[in-house]
């Protein structure tokens, strides 16, 4: 598998998970990292995900990467700013974590490759794409149910 083989993977693991989500969220593209031999996806949550949704987003995301298959590696519990981390069966990390003002980051690394170019995702974001700019902003669309009960 060369880097481009393996961005497409993350994109796909991304989209899988981002699709079991329902209600469904918008999203944009982080940045594409690019190591010596490893390439990394990321995906930033443009939906406010309150306090009280976060354990049910994180469940539903612990459930269906469970269910796919993956280990779960790690697990941070802050009230704030949890995470999970995962592993896939071909040796992808995937991991989901919360920012500040509620914003969720899925990302996806792959395991060392044959070093390739890669090419931007061709995956349509669920939401703005805010092409160009960067740092992207924090979470600005409001969802009835994932928002409930934030500022």
């Amino acid at each position: 598998m060369d880097m481009q083989a393996a961005a497409g993977r993350a994109d796909r693991i991304l989209d899988d998970v981002l699709n079991e989500i329902k209600p469904p969220l918008q999203w944009a593209h982080g940045p594409t990292s690019l190591g010596g031999c490893d390439v990394s996806r990321m995906r930033v949550v443009m939906t406010v995900v309150s306090l009280d949704r976060r354990g049910s987003f994180l469940g539903i995301v612990d459930r269906y990467w469970r269910d796919t298959g993956y280990r779960i590696t790690s697990v941070n519990k802050d009230v704030e700013f949890p995470a999970i981390y995962a592993r896939t069966a071909d040796g992808f990390g995937v991991s989901l974590s919360f920012g500040g003002k509620g914003q969720a980051f899925f990302e996806a690394d792959s395991p060392c490759v044959e070093k390739s170019e890669v090419a931007e995702s061709t995956t349509p974001p669920n939401g703005p794409a805010y092409e160009g700019v960067y740092p992207l902003p924090r979470p600005n669309i409001r969802s009835p149910f994932w928002s409930a009960g934030a500022p």
